[in-house]
């Protein structure tokens, strides 16, 4: 989830081409879209319970005519103020209206637009739909809590929460390893990771509850910034009441 123009926005996106963009990027140059007026948003403009069904069998049919006509890659969907408009990068543009009309032809009871143009730097790919560092932390963080929450935890019950800090350069370090005891932190042992970056691991009492363990890892993020340093995750044990 994000804010798109002062609006709630819902993002989907192909997380696993960005580890292959550098390499294919000049072969797919064009970004093209299919953008989908909804004709029951809920009161966010997202996509409601009762409209889900016909939206994903609308992108199964989108994906089947992009497999049958070859012409590109799936990027990414972005939902927002009763749109849905799903995002490609093409190789070819000459069976474009091919493609459409193929996935479409069931959809005409539905306001549909579409469209290409230039991209060959995929900006809308790492600008609109690639998470920012904070954004990815959410991610991570929502996920660390589903997973505690399967195994029954209590996540409102506070725990020591351990976290790791890696150094651009480590003239900083020093004064970090103050700054987080001042803030109640207990520095625990010096580690390295495989790039041979040297860093820390940290912990303090707090609860991993979604809100306050965002609030507290965007505060991490923005500390060790200004000590040239690195925040790479946190852990915790399980909990139950």
């Amino acid at each position: 989830m994000k804010n798109l123009e002062g609006k709630p926005a819902s993002i989907l996106f192909n997380a696993g081409i960005s580890m292959e963009m550098d390499a294919i990027k000049y072969i797919y140059p064009q970004i093209a879209f299919v953008k989908v007026k909804l004709k029951e948003p809920n009161e966010k403009g997202l996509l409601s319970e009762g409209e889900q069904p016909e939206i994903t069998y609308l992108e199964d049919k989108l994906e089947a005519s992009l497999i049958k006509f070859r012409i590109g890659k799936y990027v990414g969907r972005v939902i927002s103020d009763g749109y849905v408009t799903f995002l490609y990068y093409l190789q070819f543009t000459y069976n474009w209206q091919d493609f459409l009309e193929y996935a479409l032809d069931e959809f005409e009871s539905y306001e549909i637009s579409s469209g290409f143009q230039e991209d060959s730097e995929w900006n809308y790919y790492q600008k609109l739909l690639y998470p920012s560092p904070r954004e990815w932390q959410i991610i991570q963080n929502h996920k660390v809590c589903e997973q505690l929450k399967a195994k029954e935890d209590n996540l409102h019950l506070p725990r020591a929460i351990e976290h790791k800090a890696f150094f651009q350069s480590e003239y900083k370090k020093d004064d970090l390893i103050e700054q987080l005891l001042e803030e109640g932190f207990k520095v625990q042992d010096e580690i390295s990771n495989e790039e041979g970056y040297k860093g820390i691991s940290f912990y303090r009492i707090d609860k991993p509850f979604y809100h306050d363990i965002d609030e507290l890892t965007l505060y991490l993020i923005d500390l060790l910034e200004t000590y040239d340093a690195h925040y790479d995750g946190w852990e915790t044990s399980i909990v139950k009441s």
